[in-house]
């Protein structure tokens, strides 16, 4: 009866709630669900889109490669280097491998142009002119006008591949003989870069164009006070770019100085001895076929400069000259040798005769011996006194 009783109870409450659900109020919900135009709830609420959500590739700032890691084996691999700090001593800079640097190059302590004054005779260098164009008269009465002969400033340089800034070196200055080009002559046909390269020597090379491709040996600038340190001076920045460090200029600028002279090339050699403001840096002079006059400059120079070397190779056509020299280099008590193949010591004053035969076109690669300029610096760079001291001219031995 129990259970009947309950069951009585139940039937009005369903009924109630039947007509609830077809009232006209929940009518209106769908109603305000579905939309008048029968629109669904997604398409009054769309859900939201991955674009939408996020930037764009274009609005996005660019993101740093990150670190993966492998959690299995611990392995942390990297999609960038980083240079991270060290305790490690620097390591000092090392120049890469490189070769042989030759370059023409233009300055204005060259020997030419010249505006100023022939000091052998106190007369202007220039002493003839045609309208607007100026030249000067040789000895033999031949006119060379400055446009064709005396107008070109450029230095043949040359730094070997293996020479080094940290050793002791020093400067060849070539000076050429009459009838000469650098390219055509010094470079190609005398081999000059070539031979200190092959002479092993710690050596540079500067070869400044004196007269061009004319039988002329006027000094130009070499003939003023000061004309020779000027002229090192100047090209000690040149002479660092082409080694490759521009730092290197002041060692360049204040480094040991070899001359050599060939044939008319005796005329600047002489005067920068006398008169090139170097002071005791010459550490070597080197005269091929060269002793045509200024022999009291030659002279001069050895008495005075006994820590550097003197080398004059001569054929018949010299030979009066060199044997005058010689006397002259004795009398004020300096020994003197014709022995090119001893030891090149400091003080050392050498008279080197070459056999009849040998040529004077021929003599810078063919004198006593082939290739004599390799000769000299080979047996100069076994004698470190040469080239180790400083260049104030104190004697101070360099410390590198």
């Amino acid at each position: 009866m129990r259970w009947l009783v309950r069951l009585l109870l139940l039937i009005p409450l369903s009924l109630t709630l039947a007509q609830c659900g077809n009232s006209p109020s929940a009518g209106t919900l769908a109603a305000n669900i579905q939309g008048s135009s029968g629109d669904t709830f997604d398409d009054r609420f769309p859900k939201p889109q991955f674009n939408d959500r996020f930037p764009t590739a274009a609005e996005s700032l660019q993101q740093r490669p990150a670190n993966t890691a492998d959690a299995q084996n611990r392995r942390i691999v990297q999609t960038k280097s980083y240079r991270v700090a060290s305790l490690a001593p620097v390591i000092p800079y090392q120049r890469p491998q490189r070769e042989d640097q030759t370059a023409l190059i233009g300055l204005k302590s060259s020997a030419f142009p010249y505006d100023g004054n022939n000091p052998r005779t106190d007369a202007p260098f220039l002493n003839v002119s045609n309208g607007e164009r100026r030249g000067h008269r040789s000895y033999s009465g031949r006119v060379f006008w400055q446009d064709e002969t005396f107008n070109d400033n450029r230095v043949l340089m040359h730094v070997p591949e293996h020479f080094d800034i940290n050793k002791p070196g020093v400067i060849v200055v070539f000076f050429h003989g009459n009838g000469a080009t650098l390219e055509r002559d010094v470079r190609d046909r005398q081999r000059v870069p070539q031979q200190i390269s092959e002479s092993g020597a710690n050596a540079v090379l500067l070869a400044p164009q004196l007269a061009v491709d004319a039988a002329d040996s006027s000094a130009g600038k070499f003939w003023q006070p000061g004309g020779l340190k000027r002229f090192i001076n100047e090209s000690a920045d040149h002479l660092a770019k082409l080694y490759g460090d521009p730092a290197a200029a002041k060692t360049f600028a204040n480094m040991p100085i070899v001359i050599v002279g060939y044939s008319g090339g005796f005329l600047p050699t002489a005067y920068s001895l006398d008169v090139g403001g170097v002071g005791n840096r010459i550490r070597g002079v080197v005269l091929l076929d060269a002793v045509y006059g200024e022999l009291d400059k030659f002279a001069s120079w050895v008495a005075n400069n006994r820590s550097g070397f003197f080398v004059s190779a001569y054929t018949r056509y010299t030979q009066p000259h060199d044997r005058e020299l010689m006397q002259m280099i004795r009398d004020k008590g300096i020994a003197v040798s014709d022995d090119i193949d001893g030891p090149l010591r400091p003080g050392s004053v050498i008279f080197v005769k070459t056999p009849d035969g040998v040529r004077h076109r021929d003599y810078v690669t063919h004198a006593w011996s082939d290739e004599p300029i390799r000769k000299v610096l080979a047996k100069m760079s076994l004698t470190p006194a040469l080239t180790r001291y400083a260049a104030s001219g104190s004697g101070t031995p360099i410390s590198r």
